[in-house]
């Protein structure tokens, strides 16, 4: 996930450069295939690949539950993840649904416009409620419990909590949409209800993530970060509780606030 390189340090106060050894973020070409037909390649840290795999058909709606699956071929070596579901899966038909439509996903963005599909997206039906002081705890466990964030600056992370505040699944990424795939995905391989959950994270609500949290059903979204309009515009589609700038002791709720307990 990290990786030394040799940089020169410049420091302005003292006037001096100094020659030093310091760890930048990996980023590699993940290809991912169903049914052994390419479906995407998604830049990304080479970490958790299978639950990466995983969270991001879950999160894309090519799965319904991992009881789809009948087996997942891993080649870390190759980066490669073929993702074999069962046949009565109707894959054709999903696809046909999905909104990906570019083949390569960058760490910077997501899988394409949420806007297309919001009206496809369902609605949170959850009544999960949690306690402020629990969603502030949890959003500032982040980056000290990111060890790669702290050595290099350049990771996001993600993780799913229950409504106690206890860690359910943690993530880091190049990519803000890859971290949380891959937290879906361990969470689905652990059989846990999303419903009873909430999703924190470092970086901005796009819509992608949105969209994302609200296809598996995960009530409340809550960021070290800012929520975009895009991300207010499917929170609001699907029923989704925002809470952006969770930092101190303040938070801005920008949808469905019914749902966090002062």
């Amino acid at each position: 996930m990290v990786r030394l390189v040799d940089i020169t340090k410049i420091d302005l106060s003292t006037g001096k450069a100094q020659a030093i050894p310091d760890f930048v973020a990996e980023e590699v070409p993940f290809h991912l295939f169903i049914n052994s037909i390419f479906w995407a390649t998604i830049l990304s840290s080479p970490t958790d690949l299978k639950e990466l795999a995983i969270g991001h058909l879950l999160s894309e709606g090519i799965l319904k539950s991992i009881d789809e699956i009948e087996e997942v071929t891993l080649k870390e070596a190759e980066g490669t993840c073929d993702v074999k579901l069962k046949p009565e899966v109707k894959v054709e038909d999903r696809v046909r649904l999905s909104r990906l439509h570019q083949r390569v996903i960058t760490s910077a963005c997501g899988a394409g416009s949420p806007y297309q599909y919001m009206g496809k997206t369902p609605k949170v039906e959850s009544n999960l409620s949690v306690k402020a002081q629990i969603i502030f705890d949890s959003v500032n466990q982040l980056n000290f419990k990111a060890e790669g964030f702290r050595q290099t600056g350049g990771l996001h992370v993600a993780a799913l909590y229950k409504a106690d505040g206890s860690l359910v699944a943690l993530a880091e990424d190049v990519g803000r949409h890859n971290a949380v795939d891959k937290v879906i995905g361990m969470a689905a391989l652990l059989k846990v209800n999303f419903g009873s959950c909430f999703l924190a994270l470092s970086g901005r609500m796009s819509g992608d993530v949105a969209f994302k949290a609200a296809k598996v059903g995960l009530p409340i979204v809550a960021s070290l970060s800012a929520a975009l309009s895009s991300g207010v515009a499917v929170a609001e589609s699907s029923n989704l509780t925002l809470a952006g700038f969770v930092r101190g002791k303040r938070m801005n709720v920008y949808t469905v606030p019914s749902r966090i307990v002062v």
